[in-house]
C-alpha cells in the first residue's frame, strides 16, 4: 500500500467506518510497522468534519510538519485517524485553497451547493431520497408554514440512527441519575421556531423575526447542525468501539510505544471517548490533546453546576491517560460560541429553545463547548495563556486549559476560527503535554 503524500514520516493512516469498525489491513500494518520502525513516540490526529480523506490528509499533514524540527531527537510515528464526517462546504479552513477548503458549488443559486449535497450523500449512504427532497425545499423555499414542517420531518429522518445500530448509545455528553440527555429539541420541537432561533443567531439581532426568508435562512442552519450532532453521534461510536479497541492492540503488540491522541472539532470527542474503550490495563496513552473540541464543556466533570445530580458522560475517563489532557479553545471559534450551545441543547420545554438563547446567557454557560471556552467544572483543572503554557512545564496528570486564541483568531463565517488549527504553537503544545523531545 503507497503512503499518502504527508510532510512526516513513518506516517500511516487507519480508516473507520460509522460503527466504529476498523479497516483490518491498515490496522494490522500500523502494529506490525510500529514495532518494526522502532517508534517511540507515536502521535494518532482525528480530524472533525471533513469531506473526504484528501482533505483530512491535507490537515494532518499541515499539523504535523513542524513537529520534527521541534523535537529533532524523539523516534516519532504519525497516524491520521479517517472516519465518516463532513463539513459544510462554505465553512473555509485558513491556509488551504479555497477550491479545497470551501467547495465553492457551481450551481450558485442553491443555498446548499453541489459539493455539500454530495457530502450528505457520502456520509448518509441510502438516504439519497431524503437529500433530494430537502435540497428541493430549499432550493424553492415555499411560502407556507407547512412545507417548514416537511422540512424538519426530512431533517429528522435524514440524521436518525438506526434502532438496532451501536451509535444510538453515543449521543450524550452528560448524564442525570444514569439516564443520557435526550435528543436535541432542534429536532423535535416547532420547526418554525427553531429556524428563527437559529437565524437570529446567525444575524446577531435581538428578539424573534418570523419573517419567511429569515425563517428558510435558519432551516439551511437547522440541516447544518442536524448533521453535527449526527456526526457527534458518530464521534463517539468510532472513539470508543473503534480507536480505543486499536490503542488496546497496539498496546499488546508494542507496549513499549507511547501514545499521544489528538483531535479537532468531533475528532476531540472521538479521542476523549477512546479513552472508554480501553481494554483495562492499558496505559499507553500518555497525552491527549483537544483542539477545538466540539462537545460539551461539562463532559468529563463529576457533578453539572446547574444539576448537582447529573455527571459528565466522560467522568473521571482523563484518568485512563498517563499524563495530562489539555483543552485548547478560543472564543474566535464562532462555530462553537454562537450556534452550538443552541443547536446541543438537550430536550426540554418547547418556547426555551428560543427564550433561553442569548450568547453569554444561560444556555451559552449550561450548553457551551469544550473548544470555546475550556473543560469546566473538573475541580483541580489547571488553566494557562497559550504563551504561558509554552513557558511552563505543563501539568503531568489531569486536565489542563490552554487559551488558544493568541494563534486561533482566523476564519471567516459561519465558522469563525473553528478549523485555524495548524499552527507550529499548537504542536508544541502536543509535544509538551507528551513529555516528547
Amino acid at each position: 500500500m503507497t503512503e499518502p503524500a504527508v510532510s512526516v514520516s513513518p506516517y500511516w493512516e487507519i480508516t473507520f467506518d460509522a460503527d466504529g469498525d476498523v479497516d483490518g489491513r491498515e490496522r494490522d500494518r500500523l502494529l506490525d510497522q510500529v514495532r518494526r520502525r522502532k517508534v517511540r513516540d507515536l502521535i494518532v490526529f482525528a480530524h472533525g468534519w471533513n469531506n473526504d480523506r484528501s482533505t483530512a490528509t491535507r490537515m494532518f499533514s499541515q499539523f504535523f510538519e513542524p513537529v520534527p524540527s521541534l523535537a529533532p531527537t524523539a523516534r516519532l510515528g504519525y497516524v491520521g485517524v479517517v472516519w465518516p464526517s463532513m463539513r459544510f462546504c462554505d465553512e473555509p479552513i485558513p491556509d488551504f485553497p479555497r477550491s479545497v477548503a470551501a467547495g465553492v458549488a457551481e450551481d450558485g443559486a442553491s443555498p446548499l451547493g453541489k459539493d455539500t449535497r454530495h457530502a450528505l450523500l457520502e456520509v448518509f449512504p441510502g438516504r439519497a431520497t431524503l437529500v433530494e427532497q430537502i435540497v428541493r425545499l430549499l432550493d424553492q423555499q415555499p411560502d407556507d408554514g407547512a412545507s417548514l414542517e416537511e422540512f424538519g420531518r426530512l431533517v429528522r429522518l435524514l440524521v436518525e440512527a438506526r434502532p438496532q445500530g451501536p451509535g444510538v448509545s453515543f449521543a450524550a455528553d452528560t448524564l442525570a441519575e444514569g439516564v443520557p440527555e435526550s435528543d436535541p429539541e432542534m429536532l423535535f420541537g416547532d420547526t418554525a421556531a427553531v429556524c428563527a432561533a437559529f437565524a437570529q443567531a446567525l444575524s446577531g439581532t435581538d428578539g424573534p423575526s418570523f419573517g419567511l426568508p429569515r425563517l428558510w435562512d435558519g432551516a439551511l442552519e437547522l440541516l447544518r447542525q442536524a448533521t453535527y450532532y449526527a456526526m457527534k453521534r458518530r464521534a463517539g461510536t468510532v472513539g470508543e468501539r473503534g480507536l480505543g479497541r486499536v490503542v488496546g492492540q497496539l498496546a499488546a503488540a508494542a507496549p513499549d510505544v507511547r501514545v499521544h491522541l489528538i483531535g479537532h472539532s468531533f475528532g476531540g470527542r472521538l479521542v476523549s471517548f477512546a479513552l472508554r474503550g480501553l481494554p483495562s490495563g492499558v496505559h499507553t496513552v500518555k497525552s491527549v490533546t483537544l483542539l477545538q473540541g466540539a462537545f460539551s464543556h461539562y463532559a468529563f466533570a463529576p457533578r453539572l453546576p446547574h444539576d448537582p445530580r447529573a455527571s459528565g458522560v466522560l467522568d473521571g475517563q482523563y484518568h485512563r491517560i498517563d499524563g495530562p489532557l489539555v483543552c485548547c479553545y478560543s472564543h474566535f471559534d464562532e462555530a462553537l460560541g454562537t450556534v452550538y450551545p443552541l443547536a446541543s441543547r438537550m430536550a426540554g420545554d418547547d418556547r426555551s429553545v428560543v427564550a433561553d438563547f442569548g450568547i453569554g446567557g444561560m444556555l451559552g454557560a449550561q450548553w457551551g463547548a469544550m473548544g470555546h471556552d475550556g473543560v469546566q467544572a473538573v475541580p483541580g483543572t489547571a488553566s494557562f495563556t497559550l504563551t504561558e503554557a509554552l513557558r511552563t512545564r505543563l501539568p503531568v496528570s489531569g486536565c489542563v486549559n490552554v487559551d488558544a486564541a493568541s494563534v486561533v483568531c482566523r476564519g471567516g463565517a459561519p465558522a469563525g476560527a473553528h478549523s485555524d488549527i495548524c499552527h507550529r504553537e499548537l504542536a508544541q503544545v502536543v509535544l509538551a503535554a507528551g513529555r516528547v523531545g
